[in-house]
Order: C-alpha cells, then sequence, then structure tokens
C-alpha cells in the first residue's frame, strides 16, 4: 500500500495490488501553527461523519468499479484470484458486468465464497452498488448470521478510534484517544499535497516505538493516519494497521481508503486491504482487496 509515505513498505510481505501514489509529503518538518494542535485533529476523526457519508453519496451516481480480490498459501502466494469490471447505473438496473474472471481457490463447490473477507466485502460494496440512494443507511443491516459481525467491522472502517461493542476482549481496544490510552501513542501531522493539486494535513497515530514488546502486543491498532482537506477540513483518506492475538483469535490488517470529487461531492476512489486471520473453527484466512472506483457522472 504506498499510499501515505513514498516507499512505503507492506507490513505483509506478498503481492500487494494496489501501486498507486496518491500522497506526497512536502517536508519532513511537523506545522507549528497556533491554531492547530493533535486536539483539533482528534476531534475531527472522532466527531466526523462525512466519510461514511461519502459511501452513502456514491449510490446517487453512475461509475465503474474494479474489485480484485487475491487469496494466498501459507507462504503469501496467490492461490486464487477474483476480478470483476463493473458499470454502476444511476438506476435500474443498477449493474452491469463489463468483465467478470476467477481462479483458483476463490469459491466453494457451492457457489458461496473460501473466505470470510471475501464475503464482507461483497456486503460492503456489491450491496451498494445493487441498491438506490436512501437518506437512511446506505449499506443496511445485515440480515445473515454474520450479521453481527458485519456491523461491527463497519464501525472498524468508518469509525476507528470509537468502541467496537460485542467484539470479545478487544471491544474497548479500538478507543485510542481515551486519556489512559493516549499515553501508549505519538502524534504527528504534516503538510502534503494529495491527487497532485489538493493541499491537506496528514495526522499519524502511531504506537510509541519505546514501549515494552509486551505493552504493544495489547495494543490493538498500531497505526491510524488521516488525510485532512486543507480547504474544509474533511477527511478524504484513512489508512489503519491493526494487529491482535489472543487465545480465540488472531489478526493482522492493513486497510486504506481514500475519496476523490466530483464537483463539490466527495466520493470513494480506492480501497485496499491486507489481512490474515485465524479463528477457531475456521481455516486460516489470508487476502488482500483492491477496490477502484471512477468516472463519476450523473446520468445512466
Amino acid at each position: 500500500m504506498a499510499l501515505f509515505i513514498k516507499g512505503y513498505t507492506q507490513v505483509i510481505p506478498r503481492f500487494n495490488p494496489d501501486t498507486l501514489q496518491t500522497i506526497q509529503l512536502d517536508s519532513t518538518v511537523n506545522i507549528t501553527a497556533e491554531r492547530l494542535s493533535a486536539e483539533t485533529f482528534i476531534r475531527a476523526v472522532t466527531t466526523d461523519t462525512s466519510f461514511y457519508q461519502a459511501f452513502r453519496n456514491m449510490k446517487k451516481y453512475a461509475f465503474t468499479a474494479e474489485n480484485s480480490i487475491y487469496t494466498y498459501d501459507k507462504k503469501n502466494k496467490v492461490n486464487g484470484k477474483l476480478y470483476r469490471k463493473i458499470k454502476r447505473n444511476a438506476r435500474a438496473p443498477w449493474i452491469t458486468y463489463l468483465s467478470k474472471q476467477d481462479t483458483g481457490h476463490v469459491f466453494k463447490k457451492n457457489g458461496k465464497y473460501e473466505l470470510y473477507t471475501a464475503e464482507m466485502f461483497d456486503y460492503i460494496f456489491m450491496n451498494a452498488y445493487q441498491s438506490a440512494y436512501t437518506s437512511g443507511s446506505a449499506m443496511g443491516k445485515a440480515a445473515d448470521k454474520n450479521a453481527g459481525y458485519k456491523d461491527k467491522l463497519k464501525t472498524l472502517i468508518f469509525s476507528p478510534g470509537r468502541p467496537v461493542k460485542g467484539l470479545p476482549f478487544i471491544g474497548d481496544k479500538t478507543e485510542i484517544f481515551t486519556a489512559n490510552m493516549r499515553q501508549y501513542y505519538d502524534y504527528t501531522f504534516y503538510s502534503a499535497t494529495y491527487m497532485d493539486s489538493i493541499p491537506v494535513y496528514r495526522f499519524k497515530v502511531v504506537v510509541k516505538p519505546d514501549l515494552s514488546q509486551w505493552t504493544k502486543d495489547g495494543l490493538m491498532i498500531k497505526e491510524l493516519t488521516t488525510i485532512f482537506d486543507k480547504r474544509n477540513f474533511e477527511i478524504l483518506g484513512r489508512y489503519v494497521d491493526m494487529k491482535y492475538s489472543n487465545m480465540l483469535f488472531d489478526f493482522n490488517v492493513q486497510m486504506n481508503i481514500e475519496m476523490q470529487y466530483f464537483g463539490e461531492e466527495k466520493l470513494p476512489a480506492k480501497i485496499s486491504y491486507q489481512g490474515n486471520w485465524n479463528v477457531p473453527l475456521k481455516k486460516p484466512e489470508r487476502a488482500s482487496v483492491l477496490v477502484l472506483q471512477r468516472d463519476y457522472h450523473s446520468g445512466r
């Protein structure tokens, strides 16, 4: 995910479908403007609703989407790939497949996904592609046996820093901005340029390097980086690195989400994901996902 710092190295060493470069730091010197502080950015991160709203608003438009899902073996070699290029229409019928192909270990014999990761991304994106915009929740509530976990995933993606209720042993570990948790993190913010032209701030929250390994292991969110448009202080991008292990499960996930403007409206442009999961009664999952959405327009 070479997205927020030129030369960034992946946390999970494997094939990386995301090779786009969208942000470049202006310098390595912290901003010293008196009106800005870590508290300014923390308040913006924890109160923002525009990031999730952008995913709701995309359903107003026609656009082209490319979805790539890769699965891996124990040696991080690709053993499955699903690629879809979709034309999303502004009205029903909502989608037209321009290309669709899969190879290797993607689907079971009954047609269901081999991996829960792929199912989750379909729940978030394919469901959104195939429904109309409403003033309520764009992605709705999941109705299957995994409903609770799918809705919790949305909280992790769209509201990092808030508690995720109902996840054993980790529900409060996402609250990295509480008074108790702040002692474990460093906060930095820089001036940068996004998409070659948009002036932005990059606010980075990262685990302090001098903590004991035992303390580091107990912190689920290793890094949370947020990109703010300087002109209106809305969030244009988010990168989160999460890693945790206990007696029930372990996971190592990095996710990046970036927006673009269509006129004055902010809309999703790129979502990339790398993740390893290991939970009881399920085989370990290793996957990466790249979602690109472009060519937004109002008509069919």
